[in-house]
């Protein structure tokens, strides 16, 4: 009995030298002078890269070397912000140290970006504003900037409140601010408005569901089953298909539009195809890495590890894909006003020196500012393990597709923390106090009055942390409205310089 205390001491000292060293790594490196210096030097060579990377008059030089540089800050506050979403969950877990997650998160973001991003946008920022002729290309430019701007002060803001808030809806809000001052309110879609607005709800709740109906049914079938190991065997490699045919399906979709885009018909074919294949290989696998697990639910836990980390690495690639194409949008629109000498920007390619600077914005913003936003997503938000935090990235790719099956709006950033929410609450439901009988000391010791206490106490013992709800919900709402109205007072300021020369 007394080594056994000895041990599980040395354990716990253990334990606290890592989590220390660890906590001290990450202090030194986003609390010191070091990471605002890269930060700005970064975002200088932006604004170089971007001047040698297109001819342009003498008067046009200051407008491109600003918006790359803006850009280059705005890639910096994704890769501080967005990305935690990804990899928070499995950080949470303890399936990835921080470092680990960077690396793995940095990689294949930077992959997603310059291998298949860039796709053609529509209209800026996804059809808000589409001004055409009518806006002179200067003012078009400056509505551009001033868009790109107050988007990336207003997500460096969020960073700092710990609140993870969607980037796409920041650049939304930037641009309609920018096109309500430049042209008025008949600038603005406002039938893509409110389906925005829309997505605020949309989002979170189907995330939610999704990931609690994937933690229920683990829950029952694999952690409640009398023997876990043959339950294990059962649905582990079941999930795993599912996750191969839930991101081949995905990726066709949203990840890889640019190279790869298969009808309907060869996305349910590839799906399937995927589900049979790795349910199929990953029997032997799992049954091979369960033998020398016991029953206990953290062996049983384990299975899930290497699943976690395919799931989230294919999240990065597909949000520096997606996204980040979407968040660097009005800068390639500030480039393409260049050759096309108008603002028309009813089809806007991102060259691939602007996808550079976003990929490697993202990458290094995740490094020198990420630990801070992946520590709240993935622990103070409900604690996390390798099935819950599977759960949350599966549910990411599954609520996508089922949004995009019906046409609903959805954020990718939104899904992932309602995905986290959904998991807490379940397990405030299927630990619901309310079921608990008093302990018998309660009976043998205390009054009545003091027993019903201190039920009343373990009734108030909530899973998911209130206060990270309520202040995420509210960056939410708060986003669209807010990075428009810094947008509109930023043109309107540059419009005012302008007159003064």
């Amino acid at each position: 009995m007394k080594n056994t205390q000895i041990k599980k001491s040395n354990r716990y000292v253990n334990d606290l030298r890592r989590i220390g060293y660890s906590g001290a790594q990450v202090t030194s490196v986003r609390s010191g002078f070091l990471p605002i210096s890269i930060s700005l030097i970064f975002i200088v060579c932006a604004g170089i890269f971007g001047n040698m990377s297109l001819s342009v008059t003498s008067e046009e030089i200051i407008i491109l070397i600003s918006a790359a540089a803006i850009g280059g800050y705005m890639a910096l506050n994704i890769g501080a912000n967005d990305v935690a979403n990804n990899m928070g969950p499995a950080v949470g877990g303890k399936v990835l140290t921080i470092f680990s997650a960077i690396i793995i998160a940095a990689v294949f973001e930077s992959a997603g970006a310059l291998l298949a991003g860039g796709d053609v946008v529509k209209t800026v920022a996804k059809g808000i504003v589409s001004p055409g002729q009518e806006i002179s290309p200067e003012n078009f430019r400056y509505m551009m900037m001033s868009a790109l701007l107050s988007a990336a002060l207003w997500i460096n803001l969020a960073t700092y409140l710990n609140a993870p808030v969607s980037t796409t809806h920041s650049i939304v809000g930037g641009v309609m601010g920018a096109g309500i001052a430049g042209g008025g309110f008949g600038l603005v879609n406002w039938a893509t408005m409110s389906k925005i607005a829309a997505s605020w709800v949309i989002s979170p709740v189907f995330g939610g569901l999704v990931a609690a109906s994937l933690l229920l049914l683990i829950q029952v079938k694999i952690i409640n089953a009398q023997n876990r190991k043959s339950a294990a065997l059962k649905w582990v490699p079941f999930l795993i298909g599912l996750m191969a045919a839930a991101f081949i399906a995905y990726m066709s979709i949203k990840g890889l539009k640019k190279i790869w885009k298969p009808d309907l018909i060869e996305i349910y074919i590839y799906s399937i195809a995927g589900f049979l294949i790795a349910w199929r290989v990953s029997i032997p696998l799992v049954k091979k890495q369960s033998t020398n697990l016991s029953e206990k639910k953290q062996d049983i836990y384990k299975l899930f590890n290497i699943p976690l980390i395919l799931g989230v690495s294919l999240l990065c690639f597909a949000h520096g894909a997606n996204d980040v194409a979407n968040a660097v949008g009005p800068l390639a629109a500030i480039v393409s006003s260049f050759g096309q000498g108008t603002s028309d920007s009813s089809d806007i390619s991102i060259p691939f020196w602007v996808m550079f600077i976003g990929a490697a914005g993202i990458a290094l913003g995740l490094m020198l500012f990420g630990p801070k936003l992946i520590t709240t997503v993935g622990q103070k938000i409900t604690r996390l393990n390798a099935p819950r935090a599977y759960c949350v990235a599966l549910a990411s790719a599954i609520t996508v597709l089922i949004a995009t099956a019906f046409g609903l709006p959805v954020s990718s950033t939104h899904i992932a923390i309602g995905a986290i929410f959904g998991v807490g609450f379940l397990r405030e439901t299927m630990e619901n106090p309310n079921k608990r009988r008093l302990r018998p000391g309660h009976k043998l010791n205390h009054t009545a009055d003091e027993a019903f206490k201190g039920l009343n106490i373990r009734l108030r013992r909530k899973l998911v942390r209130r206060r990270f709800v309520f202040s995420i919900a509210s960056a939410w709402i708060v986003t669209v409205p807010s990075a428009a109205i810094i947008s509109g007072l930023l043109f309107y300021a540059s419009q005012h310089l302008i007159s003064m020369d």
